[in-house]
């Protein structure tokens, strides 16, 4: 089941809101809502959320191709500008945005009506490119893992976090394909419980083996040898190889260190911002208060009791054993293997 599709000049998202009860799709049709729907996490996951936001610069484009050259790029920068702001963490939402601007002013000889139609290409582009990236990496990474694996995830890096098969349990899925037999511990992954919502009911359906934790359970669950590897996927990985990600990633990280067990990040090359030395510079989105003192809508916490609610944490590159991406793994990674790592993958593509 796709969570993202682009029917008739609507984009279509699975509502990730309402899984695993119902699967229910909606329809946007300009930039406004779409932007909107990231903000609500209608569609979440760092890749998901860059090639929706390339198609709603695409929506953007065709809702003024009937303007002048100079409202068409404006207006397109104020849907850029607001599509950047729905979520801040995952650098793949500015990254997509950004390559649609920059193919928009490439083509700026051409009539506003022909720019909407190359965007249009270019955001499917986006979305063909992102199924192919997860499928190298799935494939890369199943080396790593051994057969009769017990993997724990977080969160969700499967296909409803992406356009389709995921990066983290892209991994999973490639080692099963390979004949592995692996079985997966889904941390629940507070508060929005992506992991026992969404992570659950993916590997439900690809029949592979997944038990649900709280997520305090894993540091015992490692004590008593039940996990032999940790992988996640990335919203932000700076340039020494500090990785964002869901909140609650850190802990596990430093848990995996202790009990001396792999931990990969899985991510594409769009997931890396290199113009950030460190992940201390990465922005931190923080969420409503009722994410935590509401459940479906019913309130569960004290009336008038404060709240700390950060979507994201940052995990020190040497918590790392590797990085996983569609060129290669980066063990051990650091500002200087990284960076000769995309050098070497720039000019094989030379």
């Amino acid at each position: 089941m796709d969570a993202i599709r682009f029917e008739r000049n609507k984009l279509m998202l699975l509502d990730q809101r309402l899984l695993p009860a119902e699967a229910i799709y909606l329809e946007y049709s300009d930039w406004r809502t779409t932007a909107n729907a990231i903000k609500e996490m209608v569609v979440r996951g760092a890749p998901a959320i860059g090639a929706v936001a390339a198609y709603a610069i695409a929506l953007a484009a065709d809702e003024l191709k009937d303007a002048d050259a100079d409202s068409f790029f404006s207006g397109l920068t104020v849907a850029a500008k607001g599509l950047k702001a729905a979520r801040p963490t995952a650098v793949n939402l500015a990254w997509a945005v950004e390559r649609m601007l920059a193919v928009a002013k490439s083509q700026s000889a051409c009539s506003p009506a022909q720019i909407a139609k190359i965007l249009l290409e270019e955001a499917e582009q986006i979305a063909q490119e992102d199924r192919e990236v997860n499928k190298k990496i799935g494939d890369l990474g199943a080396s790593l893992i051994p057969d009769n694996a017990r993997v724990l995830t977080h969160c969700n890096a499967g296909a409803l976090a992406t356009v389709a098969y995921g990066t983290a349990l892209g991994v999973i899925r490639s080692a099963v394909a390979a004949g592995k037999q692996v079985s997966v511990y889904a941390d629940e992954t507070r508060p929005y419980l992506q992991g026992s919502r969404l992570t659950a009911w993916e590997l439900s359906r690809d029949n592979i083996p997944v038990t649900i934790i709280a997520d305090n359970m894993a540091g015992f669950l490692m004590k008593q040898k039940k996990i032999d590897l940790v992988i996640v996927g990335a919203d932000r990985i700076a340039a020494n190889g500090d990785v964002a990600n869901k909140i609650g990633t850190y802990s596990l990280a430093v848990l995996a260190a202790v009990h001396q067990l792999p931990f990969y990040v899985a991510a594409p090359f769009s997931t890396f911002d290199l113009t950030l030395e460190t992940g201390e510079e990465i922005p931190i989105e923080e969420r409503c208060e009722t994410e935590l003192t509401h459940f479906y809508g019913k309130r569960i916490a004290p009336e008038g009791v404060g709240c700390y609610n950060p979507s994201f944490d940052v995990t020190p590159a040497n918590y790392l054993t590797a990085i996983i991406t569609e060129a290669g793994i980066i063990y051990q990674p650091s500002t200087e293997k990284i960076h000769s790592f995309f050098k070497e993958a720039d000019d094989d593509l030379l």
